[in-house]
């Protein structure tokens, strides 16, 4: 284990081990794994800040994606114009290329010692005791490419583990959904400010909403965000059911509620991005509908006045 993450391990593993003796008359069995859910649940709260900070930034980046790749079409093969124009566009857009990955980059350590926490046999040289405690009859410390039932579902660790990994796996597959939804939503809810460069009288063109991004070399195909994405990043969204299958039974609870924690996160600021948006769009016509047509007597005053101003 680091010894940067050692003392801050050896605190949260004392922790858990107090919230597991605290739910052990009410859930017996089950307390370690309550507290290995209640204590995660309660860091991400306290991070919810930084989390909600990075899904923005994710949005603004999304948002102004077409811009950017417009930009890089442009001044391709000016490397030093292109970073110009894109801090302008940042700047412009009250954002920056670190806005969704700053704040993720600050929850790592924390992130980092609950795993540690629940994948370490031994904590401060001693026993990780949280190890010994099971679900369903299978060890928390226990590893799927371990034991005797590995490959049976019907044994109890199978059954165990291929349950963590069904649902896993589904919130993977939520989560890249709802990932696809909301970066549509951040493109199509409230476009950017076009580009503009920063030399005057030369303005940079967008690229034209509905209409594919073209490749700066004809004959070509488009490349980079414009481009399919492949079966790498598909992929990718399941890395974590990987992982799983690598950790030990407790890790694995750990993960999936965090994923769960994230997922409900993201729906949150999707529901409240939405609601936002639907308030600006309505705003107007509450407006004009106050404003609304001149009241009779006044349309017939209205009338009168040009009458008497008309040729006698």
């Amino acid at each position: 284990m680091s010894s940067f993450l050692g003392v801050p391990v050896d605190a949260a593993y004392h922790l858990v081990s107090g919230l597991t003796g605290i739910l052990t008359p009410v859930l017996g069995g089950l307390a370690a794994v309550a507290a290995i859910v209640v204590f995660t649940m309660a860091v991400r709260l306290l991070l919810m800040p930084l989390s909600l900070r990075a899904l923005r930034g994710q949005a603004a980046q999304a948002r102004l994606a077409p811009q950017l790749l417009a930009l890089r079409q442009r001044h391709g093969k000016q490397p030093e114009r292109l970073q110009r124009e894109m801090a302008a566009l940042y700047k412009r857009e009250g954002t920056s290329m670190f806005a969704g990955f700053a704040p993720l980059l600050l929850q790592w350590p924390f992130l980092s010692v609950m795993y540690l926490l629940f994948r370490s046999p031994t904590v401060g040289g001693t026993a990780n005791t949280l190890l010994t405690h099971d679900l369903l009859g299978v060890p928390l410390g226990a590893h799927w490419l371990s034991g005797a039932g590995l490959w049976v579902p019907a044994s109890a660790q199978g059954a165990v583990f291929l349950g963590l990994f069904a649902l896993l796996a589904g919130l993977c597959w939520l989560s890249a959904r709802l990932g696809r939804l909301m970066a549509a939503q951040a493109t199509a809810a409230r476009p950017a400010k076009p580009a503009k460069s920063a030399t005057p009288g030369k303005p940079a063109k967008s690229a034209t909403p509905g209409k594919p991004a073209k490749s700066a070399t004809p004959g070509k195909p488009a490349t980079g965000a414009a481009a399919s994405p492949g079966l790498l990043v598909k992929a990718l969204p399941y890395l974590t059911v990987v992982i799983a299958a690598f950790a030990p039974l407790a890790a694995g609870i750990y993960l999936l509620t965090t994923l769960a924690w994230s997922l409900a996160e993201r729906m949150l600021y999707s529901r409240s991005t939405v609601a936002a948006t639907d308030s600006d769009r309505t705003r107007p016509e509450k407006l004009a509908g106050k404003a609304g047509p001149l009241s009779a007597p006044a349309a017939d005053s209205a009338a009168g006045g040009s009458l008497r101003s008309g040729p006698a």
